[in-house]
């Protein structure tokens, strides 16, 4: 049985982790708006479609913007939670999120990055989750 300390740590990364996932879900989500825009901009767009373009894609920079803040979090968290059997997880998890956004949200504004950034979400979210089940199972 875990200390109540263990009980803490755990449920904070928790948290930390939700908040990720819910950035990283609205982050998938402004960026799948952004590429349609950006595609129907690209095959007859009109004045209006590029302006929501644009401004689908100013929503998913900062949709992962955030997201990138929420990841940094859960990591700090992570790091506090010792749990034999979760350590490697998220070890492996802390180098995929260091190197997450590395010079990326510069380049979000460029319609042929936007499919790499959704591929890139929907990595992190697979990892968030996978880590979110493990932790749970110490809780």
């Amino acid at each position: 049985m875990a200390n109540s300390y263990q009980v803490q740590e755990v449920y904070e990364a928790v948290q930390a982790g939700e908040n990720a996932l819910q950035s990283l879900y609205r982050a998938q989500e402004m960026l799948d708006k952004a590429r349609t825009w950006g595609l129907f901009d690209i095959f007859g767009g009109n004045l209006f479609s590029g302006i929501m373009k644009h401004s689908r894609m100013q929503e998913a920079r900062r949709c992962m913007e955030d997201a990138r803040r929420d990841l940094s979090y859960f990591q700090k968290e992570l790091r506090d939670v010792h749990e034999p059997g979760l350590d490697a997880l998220a070890g492996e998890f802390l180098t995929f999120a260091d190197f997450f956004f590395d010079g990326f949200i510069a380049d979000i504004l460029m319609q042929s990055k936007i499919n790499e950034a959704r591929r890139q979400v929907a990595e992190a979210i697979r990892r968030t989750k996978e880590l979110l089940t493990r932790l749970r199972q110490y809780s």
